[in-house]
């Protein structure tokens, strides 16, 4: 490619000098800072193609990362939301029993409800019975009884009312517009039996599909069973009484019994199993693929330009300029791949938000801010080689090539 400036000697005529031993004129110049960035824009305009895709190498590499965290923190922090929004102060669960609703099962008897309210300071018990399913969506199911329940947190109803029957289901706002506008009297499949919508509630309290409990323990096999019991106390600075009571009663000993906002704390990535690892193989793939792509790309442009950069180095500019224009036509793709995959992963989410409309997706800065870092470091990494080996290429031998 030319290069247009003012010194500018033919490479036909410096070589030939180069060959006799001449040393460079003293009006021999390095080619300026402002016609470089020039050239770097005309290198990449001249192989469009290979731009694009490195670009979209980049794009690719920053929505994978963005959007596997986003759907994962968008679950994470919806259910510890809507755990929150329950009501309770305290929540009892067996001692083996993990913090994750519906992964353990119904290990515990419902009737201890019945004890716990007979305790100083406890206001209310609920026992509830929540179920992992993944017919048709994945979701946590509630089986509640109404009345204890709703003492924890009164529910808000916008439309319909409790329970009347044994296959009545209470569901949340969200899922009502979510499920085309699913109103009062509605049929819903639920664990392959129907259901009748009985109530439409505000979002925020426990599940989003909410069936009687005594139900629920005949669909899944634990009649007179519970996940875990919820307790309002009278007064929170009481907990630490309610806690001593219930490891003092003989048989509720080994029984474990956190506070809500403790419970809450768990909610992390850390404490999940997998997450740290599926997020290290999603982040180590994207920045491989873009390590590679860049990688390539680069390699391939310093081949092809061998009698430019032969140019270059015969005006005067050093294996540093090099290096530099390498690694400014990298930035610069870089820098649009990485806002290009910023838009795409919102894109994602809209196209997410409309499919699966109760589906959590949460985008934070820090995370745009890592996931934009680790792709601009893939690129740099891959251009790294690309660079190194243009600023090694010899004057002579990079003007005698055809």
């Amino acid at each position: 490619m030319p290069i247009f400036t003012s010194n500018f000697l033919p490479g036909s005529l410096l070589l030939v000098g180069l060959k006799r031993g001449y040393q460079k004129p003293h009006w021999l110049t390095p080619v300026p800072s402002q016609k470089m960035n020039k050239l770097v824009f005309a290198n990449l305009l001249h192989r469009p193609l290979r731009s694009v895709i490195s670009m979209l190498a980049v794009a690719i590499e920053v929505v994978m990362i963005l959007s596997i965290v986003a759907i994962f923190m968008g679950m994470l922090d919806d259910q510890k939301q809507r755990t929150n929004g329950i009501g309770a102060d305290l929540v009892v669960a067996p001692s083996n029993a993990s913090f994750m609703n519906g992964v353990s099962g119904a290990p515990m008897s419902a009737r201890l409800a019945e004890v716990f309210r007979k305790m100083p300071h406890v206001t209310a018990a609920a026992p509830v019975i929540s179920n992992f399913s993944m017919s048709g969506n994945v979701e946590i199911l509630y089986g509640i009884d109404f009345d204890s329940f709703n003492a924890l947190k009164p529910f808000v109803f916008l439309s319909g009312g409790p329970f009347k029957g044994p296959y009545d289901v209470i569901v949340d706002d969200v899922f009502a517009h979510a499920a085309k506008g699913r109103e009062v009297g509605d049929s819903l499949t639920i664990l392959n039996h129907s259901f009748r919508i009985c109530g439409i509630v505000e979002s925020g309290k426990g599940g989003r599909k909410l069936i009687p409990l005594d139900t629920m323990g005949t669909l899944t096999g634990a009649d007179g069973k519970a996940s875990v019991i919820y307790l309002k106390s009278d007064n929170p600075a009481n907990d630490s009484l309610i806690i001593d009571e219930i490891h003092a009663t003989k048989g509720l000993g080994n029984y474990k019994v956190q506070t809500m906002a403790d419970l809450i704390s768990l909610y992390t990535p850390s404490r999940f199993p997998g997450f740290d690892l599926a997020l290290n193989v999603v982040i180590s793939i994207a920045f491989i693929v873009g390590f590679l792509v860049i990688f390539q790309s680069m390699y391939t442009a310093v081949l092809e330009r061998t009698r430019e950069i032969g140019i270059l180095k015969s005006l005067g500019s050093s294996k540093l300029t090099i290096v530099s224009v390498v690694l400014r036509e990298t930035t610069v793709l870089a820098v649009a791949g990485v806002l290009l995959g910023i838009a795409a992963t919102y894109g994602v989410h809209g196209l997410l938000s409309v499919k699966y409309p109760t589906f959590a997706f949460e985008l934070t800065a820090s995370w745009i801010g890592r996931g934009a870092f680790i792709a601009f470091a893939g690129a740099l990494f891959g251009a790294l080689y690309p660079a190194w080996m243009a600023a090694r290429k010899d004057p002579i031998d990079a003007l005698a090539y055809e």
